[in-house]
């Protein structure tokens, strides 16, 4: 999944300084601060249980958002089946990340872990839901109800988590009026006017790509601020817009990427196997995939 922020014309910025080398001061994604995330208090005297700092706004990473969101799927499960305390090591391992990494990531929420005991999951999943936004519902607008449109809506576990339908879209004269999921289907000329009266804040584009900036367009008009787009396109939105892409083309061809680099390391290690020191023919004797990768890593080479 791509993060797309909102267009800045940043090239005809006059004074501009010139851009320094993309590989010394590009940061890596745990590094890589996302705007500035207020932390909710825990009451109204502005406290946020045992951490204080936590009421103070917060810079946290991309990447880690996204792993909060992965460990609050894994505690709200633990939380069902009774687990009142889970270790730094059970969590980490139920995520797929190192200890290290999640320990680093829940200092974003402050210090509640016990040492000797592990951290209580209610308070986990309490000061997740603040740090993600979860502590109020937020409206989704569904636009295009083919074969996607109709599953997401008639997926019941939106709601659940605080993201209930609560418009869908569609050009098909066929399906104007027709409920999908128990709720009726609008024309997309409407998606100004419905956004607005329903408080929509988060978008899901499912049309084919021709369509997908024209409906980008009326969502933002409806002061819709997210927007989940499913279409192969690149979207032009405003600055304060948050834009989320799905493409899954793009994510099976990355799989497939990877299941053809197994392969050939398969058949390099089958026609060098007993032969100590034989370089194989793809390495060029340079230690990388032809000589580009990095300390010998690989890289993927990507044509237009």
């Amino acid at each position: 999944m791509v993060t797309q922020r909102g267009r800045r014309d940043e090239a005809s910025s006059p004074g501009r300084p010139p851009r320094r080398s993309r590989r010394q001061d590009t940061p890596d994604a745990d590094n890589a601060p996302t705007a500035e995330i207020p932390a909710v208090p825990a009451d109204g005297n502005g406290r946020a249980g045992d951490a204080p700092e936590a009421v103070r706004a917060k810079s946290i990473p991309e990447a880690a958002v996204a792993r909060l969101a992965v460990y609050l799927r894994v505690l709200s499960g633990m939380s069902e089946q009774g687990a009142t305390t889970v270790s730094s090591e059970e969590l980490s391992q139920a995520a797929g990340v190192n200890s290290a990494k999640l320990r680093k990531d829940l200092s974003y929420l402050g210090s509640y872990g016990t040492r000797g005991v592990g951290y209580e999951v209610s308070v986990l999943v309490s000061q997740i839901e603040r740090i993600l936004g979860l502590t109020r519902q937020h409206k989704v607008a569904v636009v295009g109800i083919g074969n996607l449109g109709h599953a997401l809506a008639n997926y019941g576990g939106f709601p659940g988590r605080g993201f209930p339908v609560e418009a869908l879209f569609d050009l098909d004269a066929d399906l104007i009026g027709v409920p999908v999921g128990g709720l009726p289907v609008s024309h997309m000329d409407d998606i100004p006017r419905v956004c607005a009266e329903r408080g929509i804040s988060i978008g899901v584009i499912a049309t084919p790509p021709t369509a997908a900036q024209s409906v980008c367009d009326r969502l933002v008009a409806g002061g819709v601020q997210c927007i989940l787009n499913f279409a192969p396109v690149v979207l032009q939105v405003p600055a304060h817009i948050e834009v989320r892409k799905v493409d899954l083309a793009v994510e099976l061809q990355i799989l497939s990427f990877h299941v053809a680099r197994r392969a050939d390391d398969a058949a390099g290690n089958q026609g060098n196997s007993g032969l100590p020191g034989t370089v194989r023919p793809s390495d060029n004797g340079k230690g990388g995939r032809n000589g580009s990768g990095p300390d010998g890593g690989r890289e993927m080479v990507v044509r237009s």
